[in-house]
Formats: structure tokens, sequence, C-alpha cells
């Protein structure tokens, strides 16, 4: 009985790999831009300010949100710069927890406990985002986009989870066939086994 994936799970498994590097992707790009906060939230004013200014004028709010966190981060670089440090770790721990995403890449099946702990990490996003959020003054509007890098980023990871269902059931499969056919082998051994015996007696 062959043991090679049919196309089904190589299919599946080719899914789970592709998803599983967007995720990968999506972390490491989170992580970089974690560290020149200064510098984007400069730029991001400048284009509030100029070339999208049509449209930040329907955002009053918005916008003086976003204009108070371009001066905030910028003073405290100035007056306080070791802070800094702090994000610095949280931009190496968006590359680290990326590079946990290896051993899925590598052999889902054996590795879903990572996916099923990063599941529960974008499930906590939420809570975090309902109890800290107000107690360091971040806007309400402000905390569902904190939370929707949760909801957003546990699709992927439902997608992948599903896949290696499909896989598991495949592979499955193949094992309880494989065991069938070796039953059954065995009962023609041991069958004619006991034909010849039950022969060499009447002889």
């Amino acid at each position: 009985m062959s043991r090679t994936p049919n196309e089904t799970e190589r299919t599946a498994l080719r899914t789970v790999r592709r998803w599983l590097w967007i995720f990968v992707v999506c972390l490491v790009l989170s992580g970089l831009t974690a560290f020149p906060l200064e510098t984007e939230t400069r730029w991001l004013a400048d284009l509030a300010t100029g070339p999208a200014a049509p449209v930040s004028e329907h955002f009053p709010g918005l916008l003086a949100k976003l204009l108070q966190v371009r001066d905030g981060i910028a003073d405290t670089n100035r007056r306080y710069p070791f802070l800094a440090y702090g994000t610095d770790w949280l931009a190496f721990a968006h590359l680290v927890i990326a590079v946990a995403f290896w051993g899925p890449i590598q052999d889902p099946v054996r590795n879903v406990w990572v996916i099923r702990w990063a599941t529960i990490a974008c499930g906590a996003i939420i809570p975090l985002a309902l109890i800290c959020g107000p107690l360091r003054g971040i806007p309400l509007y402000w905390r569902f986009v904190d939370m929707s890098f949760g909801v957003v980023g546990v699709v992927p990871l439902l997608i992948v989870l599903r896949g290696i269902r499909s896989i598991e059931r495949g592979a499955a499969g193949r094992s309880t066939r494989r065991d069938a056919g070796h039953d059954t082998g065995d009962d023609t051994v041991h069958g004619t086994g006991r034909r010849a015996a039950g022969t060499a007696a009447t002889a």
C-alpha cells in the first residue's frame, strides 16, 4: 500500500504553506515597521496634512490624534530616547515569533501546536485592547483598529488548521488501508498454512 500523499493532501499542504508564508511576511513587516516610528508618523502626518488633506478634513478627530502621536513620539525621542528601546523589543518580538513558524512551514502536522498558540494569541488581542486601551487613553475607534489585527490575523490561521486536518485525515486513511492490507495478508498466510497442515495430516 502506497505511503505517498495523494493529490488532495499535496494541495492542502501547498495551501497551508502559502498561508503560513503570508502570515510570516505580515509578522516581519509589523516588526520592521516598529523600529522607525518617528519617521513613519512624520510621513503619515505630512501625507494627512498635504496630499490627503481633502480627506483628512472629514475626520478632524483622527487627524488631531495623528498629529498628537507624531508630536508625542518626536518629543519623547528627543527628551527620553531610552524609552524607544521598549518598542525596539516589540519589533524584535515580532521577528522572533515569525521565526517560530519555520517549524509549521516544514511540517505543519507535527507543529500544529504553534498554529493553535498563534490562534489563542490573536484572540487575546481583543481583551488586551479593551482593558489596556482605556487605561492608556487610547480612543475607542483606535481600539477597534487594534482588535482588527487579531480578527484579521486569525483568518489565515483557521484556514491553515482546516488544511492540516485535511492532511491528517488523508494520512489516517492511508494508515487504515495499509493496516487492513496487512491483516488480509496475514489471514491469507495463516489460511494457507492451515490447509497445508490439514493436507499433511490426511496423508
